[in-house]
């Protein structure tokens, strides 16, 4: 917390210094000695803020820059907004400098509506290198805050331009650019690989961060080449600390493993999935010696085994009470780890990693597919349990982020109960009364067709393969056929390769994301599911992705620690492009597939980062004016 508010000092500190109007001049001479006696008194920034709104002229204007300094120290967001309203209304006062004091007050405030709103109107008004520059810099801030790094880069750029330009200092930005660079994923480094020599030196320190990442030897090359191609660059300032920091990242070497999975009990059959998957994946792991545990154990037992077996990693547990017993007893503590599961309890270490096949990941990457092609009112379907009103939530949750709409929910108890709720969610009980109406007023026969509502632009069943087959056939004999047809979506959980092995038809447009190796042809190693077909053909679906995972768990082992600190970086595994978030969750981005002429293709659908709605709505006033 003192680093971090040392930092805001300093960056406020530097948004002062750009002010063109002088300030008063701080001495007793400007104030009676009565006067001077109570600002020294007086300290904090409210203290101060009122004794200005007793003062006049320019014995109030040193007082109101005191009492915004004051709380810039103390972190008083709303009071800062509050001071800087006050100056304002000072014509004496820097106006541009100052909106953007209030701009800075408001994202600290998480007010990022307002914030982006200032900041746009000010756009015809940046006519100083130093206003430009503070203001690139505060509204890619904005952006970053919210996790929207691609949107934040432009800004950054153009901050760092100017101030490279100009000579201009303004703390922090390097450090923030260069901490916003590394969230992207080489692909978006090499779409911002263009424009001024200062934005191509950023994007091409970064590739060469992630392409030589774990080559301390060709890092060092990388770098010294990249000095000298862009002599002087801005980057500098972040180059010696970070460079030594990365080179530091050498691939992990394990020399002793150990998998802990389910080796009795209920789960058992789970575990041997699981242990299949560890071996696979060894053939192709510099991994010495690999020791399997049972994760059933008590605490007391498995702190002996892992006290025996010295572990240089540990995969597991499973099972998602394991993880929360050997955190309460801080059994696994010492160890690095990569759980097979999310966890209730806090994450213990940095060493501590999650990896679950959590559908959360695909209900948000739906989501986002959807808002790219630009559908306004999604209905969702989804069993009436636990499991389907956790992810209805979190997809609600989510939409209203960046929707003002609400999407449409129906929760059906069992298959008796699709039919209603299908038909009530379209309205088509409605229409066939509507109809009964008409005909019931004439004696001949009246031709009809019932329709269905016509606001609903995508359906999403989040059910599992039986349900999905039965919902489907619903839908297309009640969605009117004057209408478009809905698109119609669906989770991993639609999918069956035991089912899809007889039956197919009855899905056919449906489009549903999956684990690359739970669709054909979509996975480098070909012979890999060739030999595993061949030794297992009849596995269980669960069976087949609990292989995968534990495929991965192990594959990516490696590259754990570098997955970790680069937040751009992705490993293309069987369960999909992996990606470790800071808090040491594995991230997984699916593929995507639809059921086509009996068959299931893989498709390319297009997914971009949605646009919150207070970027909108700024964007919006921006383009007004």
């Amino acid at each position: 917390m003192r680093l971090k508010l040392v930092s805001l000092v300093i960056i406020l500190s530097g948004l002062s210094a750009c002010s063109t109007t002088e300030k008063p001049t701080k001495t007793t001479e400007n104030l009676s000695s009565a006067n001077s006696s109570s600002q020294i008194q007086a300290t904090d920034a409210q203290s101060l803020y009122q004794l200005a709104l007793n003062r006049q002229g320019v014995d109030q204007i040193q007082l109101l820059y005191s009492a915004r300094d004051a709380a810039i120290t103390e972190q008083q967001w709303p009071l800062l907004e509050q001071i800087c309203t006050e100056l304002e209304r000072t014509p004496s006062v820097d106006q541009v400098q100052n909106k953007l004091y209030i701009a800075f007050a408001q994202k600290q405030q998480n007010k990022n509506t307002a914030a982006l709103e200032i900041l746009a109107s000010l756009d015809n008004q940046l006519t100083q290198p130093e206003h430009f520059a503070w203001h690139q810099y505060l509204t890619a801030s904005v952006y970053a805050s919210q996790n929207l790094p691609k949107e934040a880069m432009e800004y950054f750029f153009r901050a760092s331009e100017t101030a490279s330009k100009n000579n201009l200092t303004i703390p922090q930005l390097n450090h923030d650019l260069w901490h916003n660079l590394q969230q992207l994923s080489s692909y978006a480094l090499e779409r911002f690989n263009r424009g001024s020599v200062v934005q191509q030196g950023w994007v091409n320190l970064a590739l060469y961060h992630q392409v030589y990442l774990g080559a301390p030897v060709e890092l060092d090359q990388a770098i010294n080449n990249w000095q000298r191609r862009y002599p002087g660059h801005p980057a500098i300032d972040v180059l010696p600390k970070k460079a030594a920091e990365l080179i530091a990242i050498t691939p992990l070497t394990i020399e002793r493993l150990v998998v802990l999975l389910p080796q009795s009990g209920a789960n058992q059959r789970l575990g041997d999935a699981l242990k299949a998957g560890v071996l696979a994946a060894l053939d192709n792991a510099a991994i010495d010696e690999t020791i399997f545990i049972d994760e059933m154990l008590s605490p007391e037992e498995l702190t002996v085994k892992l006290h025996e077996a010295q572990p240089s990693f540990v995969i597991g547990p499973l099972l998602k009470g394991n993880i929360d017993k050997f955190a309460a007893s801080k059994t696994l503590l010492d160890y690095p780890v990569l759980h097979l599961n999310t966890a209730d309890a806090e994450r213990q270490s940095p060493q501590h990693y999650y990896f679950a096949l959590n559908p959360e990941h695909e209900v948000q990457q739906a989501l986002e597919h959807f808002l790219t092609v630009g559908y306004q009112k999604p209905m969702l379907l989804a069993p009436n349990n636990s499991t389907g009103q956790r992810l209805v939530d979190f997809f609600n949750v989510q939409w209203q982020r960046y929707s003002e709409t609400t999407p449409e929910v129906g929760l059906y108890n069992d298959k008796k109960d699709m039919p209603t709720t299908i038909i009530s969610l379209l309205e088509v009980d409605k229409s066939k009364e509507r109809v009964a109406s008409v005909k019931s007023l004439f004696k001949q026969e009246v031709e009809s067709e019932t329709r269905s509502r016509r606001d609903i632009d995508v359906i999403y069943i989040l059910g599992d393969a039986m349900e999905t087959r039965l919902i489907k056939p619903y839908l297309d004999v009640n969605v009117s056929t004057f209408a478009d047809r809905i698109p119609l979506y669906a989770s991993s959980k639609s999918h069956s390769k035991q089912i899809d092995s007889t039956d197919k038809g009855d899905l056919e447009g449906l489009y549903f994301t999956e684990l690359p190796w739970m669709l054909s042809g979509q996975i480098a190693d070909h012979s890999l599911r060739q030999q595993y077909n061949s030794l297992w053909p009849d596995q269980a679906d669960i069976s087949q992705r609990l292989f995968a995972m534990a495929y991965d768990s192990v594959a990516m082992l490696s590259n754990i620690t570098q997955l970790s600190m680069i937040p751009g970086k992705r490993f293309n595994g069987l369960t999909g492009q992996l990606s470790i978030t800071s808090d040491g969750q594995v991230n997984r981005h699916l593929d995507w597939a639809q059921y086509k002429d009996r068959q299931i293709q893989a498709v390319q659908l297009q997914t971009t980062a949605p646009m919150p709605l207070f970027m909108q709505s700024a964007t919006t006033l921006s383009n007004s004016e």
